[in-house]
């Protein structure tokens, strides 16, 4: 059985962030997303793996390289445009030959990882497996139908009315069967080559298509409130190291990992945080569900609820919260100026000001 991971994507919705970098590298606790989804399927006793790439490409193999570091076998794929999940398995066709495969999307996260999910689809081997989860707004997602048996009957993406609060969670397991379907669909009005019609291309041809409605924690990273979120999740499991220096002013309560190399002066660090090597805490408080990156400064500065990447630096501009602050980037105060009303009045105006 191989992989098929997805990291090409503009990751648009994570803007300005991924103006300069890769969406699938952006860090959740202090690891980046897509680390997490290779380290799953290694997990899970697969080692080779094709990975879509985009114009990302030379950011993503650098980070991955060839995939050694995580126990598999990359070979990566280009795709020159972003055309569709189903487009991906199009041109992955050399690649995945007539072996079984595992679609994960590389900004996805799945607390829990997906071995009993393989084991589950190497045991019954059905034509597809796709995963599914109940979410507040469907509208967001790709949908899935359920008949009273629990056998998918039918599939929508981005539906405006959706026909189940039943979302695709982004990995899917295949039969060599699907490459027919991806091949007999037409691009839809999005200009892309759906997976969601590629499944339903199979459904309509009797194929066996299962569905599995997971309960543990899915979410798609693809904006900056999921971002936090999952940071949030993934800190709450940590254990409590402290590899680094602090001094004798300093206090830090709880899950907090301090990296080799970090140091914290004259501080407060509550838990659970995780703190990179390199960055350096001074007189400041970091508060809960907090990832800081390697090489950062914050000083004079309240930070809680966010994700800092690596080589910023936060100097005295009192509390930030629920925040995504990207790599090498400074944030201080604003020069103070002399305060002023600037008026245009008519006649006979009445103006009230408070000073």
């Amino acid at each position: 059985m191989k992989a098929l991971v997805l990291s090409g994507g503009a990751g648009t919705r994570l803007r300005p962030i991924t103006h300069t970098s890769a969406k699938q590298l952006v860090p959740v606790a202090n690891k980046a997303v897509l680390f997490y989804g290779l380290e799953s399927i290694a997990e899970a006793g697969i080692t080779d793996v094709g990975m879509i790439v985009g114009e990302t490409a030379e950011e993503i193999e650098e980070a991955v390289g060839d995939g050694s570091k995580f126990g598999l076998d990359v070979t990566y794929i280009p795709q020159e445009r972003p055309l569709g999940l189903a487009h991906a398995v199009l041109i992955a066709r050399d690649y995945l030959g007539d072996d079984d495969f595992v679609m994960y999307l590389g900004d996805n996260f799945i607390v829990g990882g997906i071995t009993g999910l393989v084991d589950e689809f190497r045991a019954h081997r059905p034509d597809a497996q796709i995963l599914l989860t109940r979410v507040a707004d469907p509208r967001a997602f790709g949908v899935a139908e359920l008949d009273p048996s629990g056998q998918v009957i039918g599939l929508e993406e981005k539906p405006d009315q959706p026909k189940s609060d039943l979302a695709l969670v982004g990995v899917y397991m295949f039969t060599p069967l699907i490459h027919e379907a991806v091949r007999a669909i037409e691009p839809s009005w999005r200009g892309e080559l759906e997976i969601t019609h590629a499944i339903q291309h199979l459904i309509d041809s009797r194929a066996d298509v299962r569905s599995t409605v997971i309960k543990g924690y899915w979410k798609d990273t693809g904006n900056v409130g999921d971002m936090l979120e999952v940071n949030r999740t993934v800190l709450e499991a940590m254990e409590r190291r402290i590899d680094g220096e602090v001094d004798d002013a300093s206090e830090t309560i709880g899950r907090v990992v301090l990296e080799e190399g970090a140091r914290i002066v004259n501080s407060r660090v509550v838990g659970p945080v995780v703190i990179g090597s390199g960055t350096v805490v001074s007189n400041s408080y970091v508060g809960p569900f907090t990832s800081v990156a390697e090489n950062c400064r914050i000083t004079d500065s309240e930070l809680e609820f966010s994700i800092v990447l690596r080589d910023s630096s936060i100097q005295g501009v009192g509390r930030i919260e629920a925040s995504l602050i990207g790599r090498h980037v400074e944030v201080t105060p604003a020069p103070s100026v002399p305060s002023a009303h600037r008026l245009v009045l008519g006649d006979h105006s009445k103006v009230q000001i408070t000073s």
